[in-house]
């Protein structure tokens, strides 16, 4: 005898029927049939936990009591009750009711056996296994009454399929329907071969919304209508109708390629209402085409991309499911052929019951063909906005389906993000993330350049604000390893970094866009923002290379920039090509070591250089000098080339005003020394007058400049600056207060374009103080030679008179009396040039002010009420007099 290993699992199975009833192998035939079907389901002797079972229960046993009233606002309750969160666990306080309610000697039911229960035991679903659809003849639900039919069941994904419920223990299965099982095959399009069916299939009635408000079937009494001669049968169009369901053209019902729609041949003999009902139940499988065909085709398309392919796959589990009610359709017409139960008869499969059954189906297929439409052309995160904008509906059952969709469609778009936020690492073959990367951009513009955000990639659930924060988590960590060098573990940087706390479904991000999802990104985005921004301030000093720009190319550091003037002085007024760069990087040196400059970073330091701009004919040393501060590595993203090209610009504009308020201050110099040696020359009296009266002008105007530029451009700026670099929450936030800062600079500073006409009147009123000190020096040097000769001519003829001679010749005298006259014919000539120079200057002056006041800077309009405080300006200028009319009265809005 084979021993228990060596047998077949039939032979076990047949050996164990008998042992449990007791019975012969021969007696056993049918039972052993059943145990088949049993293992091959997804069987288990316990309760159906269905909510709308019990419901339904409850409500037929109140009506069995004539309670009618008490039906209708249990159904309103309980409806009410769906809608709240309020318990998890609605099926076990609704069944726990029913039980209390139960006459406690009515016999329970429940199976005292393993025999009889073996006998009574049914599949618990028949949707729950794609190989065993299972029918019993009748559904016990613990009523009276005979059952309409049978209800139906939702598949995982939401498709409508038909299976089996028990309440209260497994439900009598009659020895007649026992020994009529007999397994067919049925072909299911998209599957690799048949279903294997259980039949018989008895009379079928979906649990849909129509099919409540019909209410319990009743022994069907209509009169079978006669049929005219060639007239096609129901039977035949439900057959039909069941291969059209999965698109497969029929004997009488056939694709029609011209108008794109399931037509019933014109020449078939039909009445009007079964042709109506064919035609209605066809639009199935012509949506059932249209959904097939957008899978088939974008399955194998690899450009379609990760997230492309997770639509396909929830469009195929949904097909998936419409294949399982089609299984056991098929099923029950198999089994109606092989009993042969005669059409419209109680248990007959019918158009008007597939019209019913197909409701949910056809609801949800159209969906799913319009969200096909809408997807058309979209991929990545596009696709996910298009599946999630069909979302927002009032149908809870649309809108639960497109929820299950949109979950499976966002997965890949989650992991992608979760990768890029937590190792900053982009793996996106088919560009179907929102984070754009350019691999030819190099490592200086990495946080400028290589990365960016696909506009059109945003799902509609991400909003901009942390799609921002997402591309800023990302680029944060590669530049710190790319840029930085720092090689601290992600982490480290951000403890939430593990795994095992990003969700792994992305139904729990949907669920939660504002709360856990949120919290997650902005704890990553302040993690990795403030480690970037110390390591930049402790590593790379950042904050004090920011302060050396303010001290240096701003001339913020004043004993430094008065010393260096003064040192570079003698080189800067000789013509620029005379000019070496190694000379003036010494005399910097030498003025580093002289003032205060000396106690900064060693760092700083080095990094301040000379530069030599280029050179024009006529240019001197001032024209084309330059300081200039070197920045490379993480620094260089907050300093970049443009940066340094705006500081430049700064720097030579500060340096030009800056020369101004030297050159009058040589100017003053000059007056004041010379005031008492020219005393003994009165002609010169009122040349000198008009000089100083002019240097006063200048030295007015100028003085006014540097205090705007000074107080109110740059320290209020700086200020600002300073302030939102203290608040900046990552590097993006310094980049963009720094780039404010030179944009306000340039802007205040007249150093922009639509400050070119006040720029060119400031540099002319530059020139005039420039002209002025030549002239200047010009009558000074002729006077003190003047002075010169007389005072030796006295001072001979003094020495003469000592040894007793006559002091001076009459020739000698006449000379001297002629050289005199000579020169004082020049003073008419030099009071005309200072002249000339003083209407000039007033005249540029004048159109400056102008200028001013047209201006839309409240600032610069200010700025010309202290340029003419005493009005002497609009005395001259008609122009200046009616601007200023107009503008005196007005109060700016910064006082």
């Amino acid at each position: 005898m084979a021993t228990l290993d060596q047998k077949s699992p039939n032979v076990l199975l047949q050996s164990l029927c008998c042992r449990i009833t007791g019975k012969s192998e021969a007696e056993v035939a049918h039972q052993f049939q059943y145990a088949v079907r049993v293992i091959g389901s997804n069987y288990a002797p316990t309760i159906e936990r269905d909510e709308f079972l019990v419901s339904e229960k409850i409500k037929k046993e109140l009506l069995k009591q004539r309670r009618e009233a008490d039906a209708a606002l249990f159904s309103e309750l309980h409806r009410k009750l769906q809608t709240q969160s309020v318990l998890k666990h609605r099926w076990s306080v609704l069944y726990l009711m029913l039980s209390l309610s139960e006459d406690p000697r009515k016999p329970s039911g429940r199976v005292g056996n393993y025999g009889a229960l073996f006998a009574q035991a049914l599949p618990r679903d028949a949707h729950s296994t794609p190989f065993y659809c299972t029918r019993p003849q009748s559904l016990a639900l613990g009523y009276g009454e005979r059952s309409a039919g049978l209800p139906a069941s939702v598949g995982t994904s939401g498709i409508s399929s038909l299976g089996v419920y028990t309440l209260n223990g497994p439900t009598a299965t009659p020895q007649s329907l026992l020994s009529g099982l007999q397994p067919v095959r049925l072909w299911v399009p998209g599957w690799p071969g048949p279903f294997l069916s259980a039949a018989p299939l008895p009379p079928l009635w979906p649990l849909s919304p129509l099919d409540r408000c019909l209410g319990p079937s009743v022994p069907s009494s209509r009169v079978v209508r006669p049929r005219k001669d060639g007239e096609v049968s129901e039977a035949a169009l439900v057959r039909d109708i069941l291969y059209v369901f999965q698109g497969i053209d029929g004997k009488f019902i056939k694709m029609s390629a011209q108008d794109n729609c399931y037509k019933i041949d014109g020449k078939v003999v039909l009445c009007k209402s079964l042709r109506d009902t064919s035609s209605r139940l066809a639009e199935l499988g012509w949506l059932h085409n249209k959904v097939r065909k957008y899978t088939d085709a974008r399955s194998l398309d690899r450009a379609f991309g990760l997230v492309g392919q997770s639509f396909c796959a929830a469009l195929h589990q949904e097909l998936k499911e419409y294949y399982r009610l089609l299984s056991v359709l098929h099923s029950q017409l198999q089994v109606e052929d092989e009993q042969g139960v005669m059409v419209c008869t109680e248990s007959s499969l019918t158009l008007r019951r597939l019209l019913v059954w197909m409701y949910d189906p056809k609801v949800r297929l159209k969906t799913l063909a319009a969200l096909v439409d809408f997807c058309q052309g979209r991929k990545g995160g596009e696709l996910a906005s298009a599946v999630h904008s069909y979302g927002k509906t009032g149908d809870p059952q649309m809108r639960a389906l497109v929820q299950h969709i949109l979950s499976l469609v966002s997965n890949p778009i989650l992991n992608f993000l979760y990768r890029w936020i937590y190792d900053g690492e982009l793996e996106d073959t088919y560009h179907e993330f929102f984070v754009a990367s350019d691999p030819n951009v190099k490592a200086d513009r990495l946080w400028h350049d290589k990365y960016s955000l696909r506009k059109s990639m945003i799902p509609t659930f991400i909003t901009m604000d942390q799609a921002r924060k997402v591309l800023l988590i990302g680029k944060s960590i590669n530049f710190l390893h790319q840029v930085c060098h720092d090689r601290t573990p992600p982490g480290k940087i951000t403890p939430a970094s593990n795994s095992a706390d990003t969700p792994r479904d992305a139904a729990e991000l949907l669920s939660d866009l504002e709360g856990a999802f949120q919290e997650k990104i902005d704890a990553a985005y302040f993690d990795t923002s403030k480690y970037l921004l110390d390591v930049l301030n402790r590593n790379y000093l950042l904050l004090e290379h920011l302060q050396a720009m303010r001290r240096y190319l701003l001339l913020g550091q004043g004993d430094f920039i008065r010393h260096l003037m003064d040192l570079l002085k003698p080189e800067l007024v000789r013509p620029a090509t005379t000019l070496y760069q190694h000379n003036l990087t010494g005399i910097l040196e030498t003025a580093v070591r002289a003032t205060n400059a000396q106690y900064d970073n060693a760092e700083i330091l080095k990094r301040l250089d000379v530069r030599l701009l280029e050179v024009s004919p006529g240019d001197t040393g001032w024209d084309v000098f330059s300081l200039d501060y070197h920045v490379d590595g993480p620094i260089a993203t907050v300093f970049t080339r443009e940066c340094m090209g705006h500081y430049l610009r700064v720097f030579n504009f500060l340096w030009r005003a800056k020369r101004m308020e030297y050159t009058l201050t040589d100017i003053w110099k000059g007056q004041m020394c010379n005031a008492k040696l020219l005393k003994t020359m009165p002609e010169l009296s009122g040349v000198l007058h008009q000089c100083h009266i002019l240097a006063s002008e200048m030295v007015h105007f100028i003085h006014q400049m540097q205090y705007y530029i000074t107080f109110e451009v740059l320290e209020c700026s700086w200020d600002e600056l300073w302030n939102r670099v203290q608040q900046a929450q990552d590097l993006d936030h310094i980049i963009a207060a720094h780039d404010l800062f030179l944009d306000s600079v340039i802007s205040r500073c007249l150093l922009d374009n639509s400050s070119r006409n006040l720029l060119n009147q400031l540099r002319a009123i530059f020139d005039q103080i420039i002209e002025f000190q030549s002239a200047q020096d010009s009558l000074y040097r002729s006077a003190l030679e003047e002075l010169t000769l007389r005072l030796q001519f006295e001072e001979k003829k003094q020495q003469r008179e000592e040894e007793g001679q006559w002091g001076v010749t009459a020739e000698q005298e006449a000379e001297e009396k002629k050289r005199i006259q000579e020169f004082q014919e020049t003073i008419p000539k030099m009071r005309s040039q200072l002249r000339i120079l003083t209407h000039f200057y007033q005249n540029i002056v004048q159109q400056f002010l102008v200028l001013l006041m047209t201006s839309t800077d409240e600032s610069l309009r200010f700025l010309s009420f202290r340029l003419d405080f005493n009005e002497h300006y609009k005395a001259r200028e008609p122009r200046l007099r009616a601007s200023l009319g107009t503008n005196r009265g007005r109060r700016p809005s910064n006082i």
